[in-house]
């Protein structure tokens, strides 16, 4: 053990003492790395504890310029005046944007940026070009409310952050996007709206002006007429329903005290309609005990949702809903929703990549009956009978051209190919059940020409076109059949014959043959 006498000190590789010749060679041929103190040699530094304060402003500052830009993974965990990160390494925050999430009916779902003053127009939009939607017209935005089993539509200005504003940080409501045919539909068959039954007799009706004239002139004018009639009403905290009359004004939604009386001191003021939002319920049989399964809501628009809030009405049919809830939106909001009908009117519409396209919904007035069959050129139509027959002989004449030309040899082999084509088209919606048919074509509009088709539940290898027509859902069994060894597709008995689904739809988007009206507007279900 080899001992030191007085001060000494350590030396370090990288030192900043700077050594002569002489002095290196004794250090590289000793073995010990010991060298006496000197006390008067300038450029020696003694190791001293480093006392570390809490806040160091001017270190940080040196710290932070000796150091080179690397991006901040956790930019949120550091504000800008104690983070060490430059700024300009993070990416710019979105300036007045928010997050919304959006569900398709597939359930599954996409985060939107909207800015603070969107509408439901402009989301709907900002979907339609991030879902690469062929057909930009009759999009809607959707509340749902699935624990109560409530929906509504939201109107095209409704802006979308004040609605999720007064929705409960606790609950389930969320948006969904998804086709709307009927959003407007009662600005182009008002009296299939509005039946004459419910109309009050106001003062213009007694003038001896009609009933259909009167609701053309109001709704030209941005209002609808007075409606009045029976609603079961559910009485709060009670299972139990009960019948009251009903007047739907301008002023407000009023109850009569003494059956069908409009006397003054027998109406009771039910609700200020500018504070209402109108919701249709969901399987309210179940969930309310409702008598039927026409039911609606009204409840404040501002407040958050609560059962006790809601007041639930049960009407006895289809039209009669769609009678009420319409002149609700109506009395509320006026000639903002004929700006709405009228703008989304004029919007351009894109037609490519689909065969159904809105032209065909044109009124089938537009469309006559033409005979070819002379030599001076064609002529048209005018005896209703006469155009039946050649509708009927036309149809024959085209099943029999086709099968012609399907039992040629080279379109057997695509037999197989041609029986599943259908499963890629929009229309096709495999094993849906009726009752959740009924409800996709309700939730997409119940207008005239709505379809889908599914398989059938109770009949194996056949399938059901559902269609929609006068506010009703009605069913069609399409049955598969042979002719002369091959197999077709028919719904009157093998009176008209198709090869495939396809033809069937194609048919019956130019003739009406055993259906109420033609097929118009596929139920499609978006993926997002």
């Amino acid at each position: 053990m080899m001992e030191v006498e007085g001060p000494w000190k350590e030396v370090f590789e990288g030192s900043e003492r700077k050594e002569t010749s002489e002095e290196a060679e004794v250090l590289l041929g000793s073995s010990c790395s010991l060298a006496p103190l000197v006390d008067q040699s300038p450029s020696i530094r003694r190791s001293q504890p480093i006392v570390i304060n809490v806040n160091r402003p001017t270190c940080v500052d040196s710290f932070s310029s000796s150091v080179p830009s690397i991006p901040n993974p956790f930019p949120e965990l550091c504000s800008p005046s104690k983070s060490p990160v430059l700024v300009g390494s993070l990416p710019p925050p979105p300036s007045n944007k928010h997050l919304i999430k959006v569900c398709g009916e597939d359930s599954h779902s996409r985060s939107v940026w909207v800015s603070g003053g969107a509408t439901s127009r402009e989301v709907c939009h900002t979907l339609v070009q991030t879902a690469h939607c062929s057909d930009h017209q009759n999009w809607a935005l959707l509340e749902l409310h699935p624990t109560l089993g409530l929906e509504r539509c939201l109107e095209d200005h409704e802006v979308v952050l004040e609605v999720q504003a007064t929705w409960s940080l606790k609950g389930d409501t969320r948006f969904s996007f998804c086709k709307n045919y009927a959003k407007y539909e009662f600005f182009r068959k008002p009296m299939l709206f509005f039946p004459e039954s419910m109309i009050s007799d106001s003062a213009d009706v007694t003038k001896g002006m009609t009933s259909s004239d009167l609701i053309q002139n109001l709704l030209r004018s941005g209002t609808c007429p007075e409606i009045q009639g029976f609603l079961q009403v559910k009485e709060p905290s009670r299972k139990s329903w009960k019948k009251v009359y009903y007047f739907l004004r301008r002023s407000g939604l009023y109850c009569s005290t003494k059956g069908s009386s409009k006397e003054p001191r027998h109406l009771q003021y039910v609700a200020d309609l500018d504070d209402l939002n109108v919701y249709t319920v969901v399987n309210s049989r179940k969930r309310y005990g409702a008598p039927a399964d026409f039911t609606f809501c009204i409840k404040p628009s501002r407040n958050p949702l609560r059962v006790q809030d809601l007041k639930i009405l049960c009407a006895e049919n289809e039209q009669t809903r769609t009678c009420w809830t319409s002149a609700f939106r109506l009395f509320k909001y006026g000639k903002q929703l004929q700006s709405n009908y009228q703008l989304s009117e004029s919007a351009p519409r894109h037609l490519e990549g689909t065969k159904l396209v809105d032209v065909k919904s044109k009124s089938e007035a537009s469309l006559v009956a033409m005979d070819f069959s002379g030599k001076t050129g064609g002529r048209v139509i005018q005896n209703p009978m006469e155009a039946q027959s050649a509708e009927r002989e036309e149809g024959q004449a085209w099943r029999r051209r086709e099968a012609l030309r399907c039992s040629l040899p080279n379109l057997t082999s695509g037999a197989k190919l041609s029986s599943a084509i259908h499963k890629s088209q929009p229309w096709f919606h495999g094993r849906v059940s009726r009752k959740e048919t009924q409800r996709l074509i309700e939730k997409q509009g119940l207008v005239d020409g709505m379809f889908l088709i599914r398989e059938s539940q109770q009949h194996a290898q056949c399938f059901v076109l559902s269609l929609c027509s006068k506010l009703k859902t009605k069913h069609y069994l399409v049955i598969p059949c042979e002719d002369d060894g091959r197999k077709y597709y028919t719904m009157d008995d093998g009176v008209t014959l198709f090869i495939d689904l396809l033809q069937l739809v194609d048919f019956h988007q130019i003739n009406k043959g055993i259906l109420p009206v033609c097929l118009k507007h596929p139920c499609v279900c978006v993926a997002l």
